[in-house]
């Protein structure tokens, strides 16, 4: 049973929430804060009283636009707890769902807040917070947040080809489709760069694993990805070839 902070500067847009908290079974208590500075002040209280106390918070439902503090601010200082509680983000805005993940965010729900949606976010909470005591593995170092159609979904990393940039945003290729997030190319590679990706060209990072012919032409050379064949710069001729041919252990 999940004890909840709900933080909303618009008081409309928080009593829904909490009304649609209250709902489901496996919240305990929901409970609302107008404010950063409230919302911090009550769960900087419950933490030094400690879980088994009754002002205990175990998940924060945060908007992200709201006077003075945001909730990004919010969530980079609760980082500093020694125990703080977990994040559920709530906002009209798509556009910082990876800093979000970066925040270590359980999840990342649009407004308005559809009932299906925040039950799928609880479910999300109750997983971790009902196995605390053995390690909670990361999924936001697993997979990547990408908005379809006013949803935010999560492609798993291992399923991404190649990223290829379009200025300050990134289109990410698999092998079923594409999707366009905000995040500069250099930002994706140097979180990926111990997942095996690899730049070839100032527009293309490439999954190493994913390559499927490595083409020398008149002394340029590309890679084959499925049906994409990308070019590989001068610049980056010469690592890549180095890597691929250290994998294959010539």
């Amino acid at each position: 049973m999940l004890r909840v902070l709900a933080v909303d500067d618009e008081e409309p847009a928080l009593e829904e929430l909490l009304y649609l908290l209250r709902a489901d079974p496996r919240i305990r208590s929901a409970e609302g804060a107008t404010g950063a500075t409230e919302a911090l002040r009550r769960i900087g209280g419950a933490v030094d009283a400690g879980p088994d106390d009754p002002s205990a918070i175990d998940v924060v439902f945060l908007d992200i636009h709201m006077a003075g503090l945001t909730g990004l601010d919010v969530a980079q200082l609760l980082a500093g707890f020694a125990a703080p509680p977990l994040i559920v983000f709530v906002t009209a805005h798509e556009g910082f769902a990876v800093h979000a993940f970066d925040l270590k965010a359980v999840d990342y729900v649009l407004k308005p807040v559809r009932r299906e949606r925040l039950a799928e976010a609880v479910r999300r909470v109750a997983e971790q917070v009902g196995d605390r005591s053995a390690p909670v593995h990361d999924t936001a170092h697993d997979q990547i947040p990408v908005e379809l159609g006013g949803v935010i979904r999560f492609v798993p990393i291992d399923d991404i080809t190649y990223a290829e940039a379009q200025g300050d945003y990134a289109r990410l290729h698999t092998a079923t489709g594409s999707h366009l997030v905000r995040v500069p190319l250099t930002t994706l590679e140097e979180r990926w760069r111990t997942r095996g990706f690899v730049r070839i060209h100032r527009r293309h990072l490439v999954a190493l694993g994913r390559i499927d012919e490595l083409r020398l032409d008149a002394g340029s050379m590309s890679v084959r990805i499925g049906t994409a064949e990308l070019a590989v710069s001068r610049r980056h001729t010469r690592a890549l070839r180095d890597l691929l041919m250290r994998g294959t252990g010539r």
